[in-house]
């Protein structure tokens, strides 16, 4: 992975002169990212091209976290014509791979992370955030017939698949417009960062953030893509949840969650397959076999019993999670 053109000067013109980069990470956008080497300091060099990228809204995001005592990435410094973002560096312990070393203490910090969540949920969302409305979350779910379907030769009852999905959630779009929280969509064990020098967790890619419902960053942490989450430690951290952001209506929030784990699952599906398809990254179609896992899961609430009755119609066993057995592609 080749540094951007502009990275020396940026990086020179900021105090880092002669700084080494060696490639970090990538991620599923346009976002490409290189650690900073300069004696015995490191920084982060997040590349976002203009073209497809625009830093503005992680800064707010980040500022707005930092302002309220949390932990993201502060920025060192700034180029947003170039797109480019010097940033604090949080090291390499994400919380899912460090789970793989220190499996005996994932109560704990799926404990702190519940926690980070009820504290976010105690303060209204900034207002200059969209909503995660009717309009976002009818496009999110679009990406399972428009990809998924077409990539498994599927044809399928759309009208019908955008009507058992409006009849769902409205309820879950109520709480959305009268009283929405900062959501920062992809709160999982690897945008965690293990911090030892703070009881906190840090947090990454929130940039893409929304004002929607408290349980949507919930099921995204519970629901992780990328690890299996005990069915157990699922229910526990959704009691601990409940019980320290002071839910109203418990039973009424965990037919909202199953809602909001449904369409966010259904969204993945149709994301790694579109990735797969268009973008040529088939390393993300292993991990759909989980995804369908939870949904399946999802799916049987009650809440959720027209989207239930509408996937039993249109999607065979055999097109759900089996078709992405071994190498995920068909």
């Amino acid at each position: 992975m080749i540094p951007p053109p502009a990275a020396p000067a940026f990086l020179a013109a900021h105090g880092w002169g002669g700084a080494e980069l060696r490639p970090l990470a990538g991620d599923a956008s346009f976002r490409r990212y290189f650690r900073v080497h300069r004696g015995g300091e490191t920084a982060v060099l997040m590349d976002a091209p203009p073209a497809h990228e625009d830093v503005g809204p992680f800064l707010a995001v980040a500022g707005h976290l930092l302002d309220r005592g949390f932990s993201p990435p502060r920025p060192l410094a700034i180029d947003r014509t170039a797109g480019l973002l010097l940033l604090e560096d949080f090291g390499d312990d994400r919380v899912g791979p460090w789970l793989q070393r220190e499996p005996q203490r994932e109560r704990e910090v799926y404990e702190i992370a519940v926690d980070i969540l009820a504290r976010i949920a105690a303060q209204p969302a900034p207002d200059d955030l969209p909503l995660y409305d009717d309009a976002a979350m009818t496009r999110e779910v679009a990406l399972f017939v428009e990809w998924y379907a077409p990539a498994l030769e599927m044809s399928v009852d759309e009208s019908g698949y955008y009507r058992a999905w409006k009849e769902v959630w409205g309820n879950v779009l109520k709480i959305v417009e009268s009283n929405p929280v900062l959501v920062l969509r992809d709160f999982h064990a690897d945008n965690l960062m293990v911090l030892p020098d703070r009881a906190d967790l840090g947090l990454l890619d929130f940039q893409d953030a929304l004002a929607g419902h408290p349980a949507y960053d919930l099921v995204s942490l519970l629901q992780d893509a990328r690890r299996d989450v005990a069915p157990a430690l699922e229910a526990a951290m959704i009691e601990r949840y409940v019980a320290g952001a002071n839910v109203a209506g418990p039973e009424r929030f965990r037919a909202d969650y199953e809602i909001l784990g449904a369409q966010r699952n259904t969204k993945i599906l149709g994301i790694f397959t579109r990735l797969w398809k268009r973008d040529g990254k088939p390393h993300y179609l292993p991990l759909q076999p989980r995804v369908w896992t939870y949904l399946e899961r999802n799916l049987r609430h009650p809440a959720l019993a027209p989207v239930r009755a509408w996937f039993d119609a249109n999607v065979p066993a055999e097109r759900r999670g089996p078709a992405w057995a071994g190498n995920g592609a068909t």
